[in-house]
């Protein structure tokens, strides 16, 4: 397993992260374990595909429309 050591992080971000790492009853490592862990899993957020692929499982039972397909219907009327 690998080590990271993060220097001359502002307060105004740590002490956030304190407290999440309270109210999850978690040491701050532990909390940025959990943190690094899960954004690691999720890919690139900013990668709009991957937003939209996100956003389509939230809403399973809706079918989803391309948005050409939207966008030509729109400048047909």
């Amino acid at each position: 397993m690998a080590s990271l050591t993060i220097r001359n992080l502002d307060d105004a971000v740590v002490e956030p992260l304190k407290a999440r790492a309270e109210a999850n009853k978690r040491s701050l490592e532990a909390e940025l374990r959990e943190v690094l862990t899960n954004v690691a899993r999720q890919g690139n957020a900013f990668d709009l595909r991957v937003l939209a692929e996100r956003i389509a499982a939230m809403t399973p039972e809706r079918p989803q429309t391309d948005s050409a397909v939207l966008l030509r219907r729109d400048r047909r009327r």
